[in-house]
């Protein structure tokens, strides 16, 4: 009988040109089956499955997403982490490694996670991290938009900031701090809570910079959370490159 050892990895990855976490049929050019087909050759298995703590869209980058895989080796978790770096391409990388119990799964012993959205708030061109900003000339009040965000904070239902409009699962969330901090040209919105649902943290901003450019007033996020509030009272979905998954939490 195999002995299955369970690694988790901690990986950061640039997403512009990537299709996202998720392994689809449709494509091989996703940060999961990137992942899998490196571990079927380290292997020699026709399959690998990696599971992610959850799935970023297609160009949203990560600077701590975790995943974990169960497989039967003798190598080493640093020989195994050294084998999956020499086969990724410049913008993946693993930055740690842990043998965990068997029953470690990344995404369902998660307890929370912290994400980051940049905007680059000023008329002049951003040059060096354009790939990772959301260019926004007009200037954002942050006061404003500080106390906007003041409602956001708690156990809310938060199906007005989503996309997905087919779930039957719950779309209520506890956001437990949002951060909104100027550093020269650039506005960084840091978002921490149990979890986020598909497209949240990109409505949840579009939001936010509609009451910094004063297009709707902070008091109109309360009403985003009430029980009969739908996507299309909420503000614009904005791009993903702007947006990274920071750090998952255990």
């Amino acid at each position: 009988m195999k002995t299955m050892r369970n690694f988790k990895i901690t990986i950061q990855y640039e997403g512009t040109r990537y299709q996202g976490w998720q392994r689809q049929d449709s494509t091989n050019n996703t940060i999961q089956g990137k992942f899998e087909t490196i571990l079927a050759k380290m292997t020699g298995l026709d399959f690998v499955q990696v599971d992610g703590s959850g799935r970023t869209d297609a160009g949203v980058h990560a600077f701590g997403q975790v995943a974990n895989f169960k497989i039967d080796t003798n190598m080493t978790a640093k020989e195994i982490m050294s084998y999956i770096n020499q086969y990724l391409p410049e913008d993946i990388g693993v930055i740690a490694i842990q043998e965990m119990p068997e029953r470690f799964h990344s995404r369902l012993n998660a307890k929370g996670k912290t994400y980051n959205y940049r905007i680059w708030n000023t008329e002049l061109p951003c040059i060096f991290a354009r790939r990772y900003v959301y260019e926004m000339p007009e200037e954002l009040q942050l006061e404003a938009m500080r106390t906007a965000a003041a409602y956001l904070i708690g156990k809310h239902d938060f199906k007005a900031f989503t996309s997905n409009k087919k779930s039957k699962k719950s779309t209520v969330r506890t956001i437990n701090t949002v951060q909104i901090d100027r550093n020269g040209s650039e506005v960084v919105i840091t978002y921490s809570g149990d979890g986020f649902l598909y497209h949240m943290v990109r409505i949840l901003t579009g939001t936010l910079i509609e009451v910094g450019l004063g297009q709707r007033a902070p008091a109109s996020m309360q009403v985003l959370l009430e029980k009969d509030a739908t996507r299309d009272m909420a503000g614009m979905l904005v791009p993903a490159k702007g947006l990274c998954l920071m750090e998952v939490q255990y």
